[in-house]
């Protein structure tokens, strides 16, 4: 039967915070700062579909990439000093 349920099921989730998560000197912390990538989506917009399965979020892969092309640099820094 649906209808309105009489108790709290805030016992069922638990709450988290991703930013609770994420260290304040993260490099994550410091491309949010530094990007304002607010016009991306209505820039992109006319290029997406209305139909069919929802894509990526423009603004976030553009976050990873970012984030994660800083990973590789130091990953291969990393790898040039062990390789000595």
């Amino acid at each position: 039967m649906m209808g309105r349920l009489k108790s709290d099921q805030g016992q069922l989730f638990y709450e988290f915070h991703l930013g609770d998560a994420v260290p304040e000197d993260h490099l994550v912390r410091k491309v949010d700062a530094a990007l304002d990538l607010s016009w991306l989506r209505g820039e992109l917009a006319p290029h997406y579909s209305s139909i069919g399965r929802p894509s990526i979020d423009p603004e976030l892969m553009i976050r990873m990439l970012v984030v994660g092309g800083e990973s590789a640099r130091k990953q291969h820094g990393l790898t040039r000093v062990a390789s000595r």
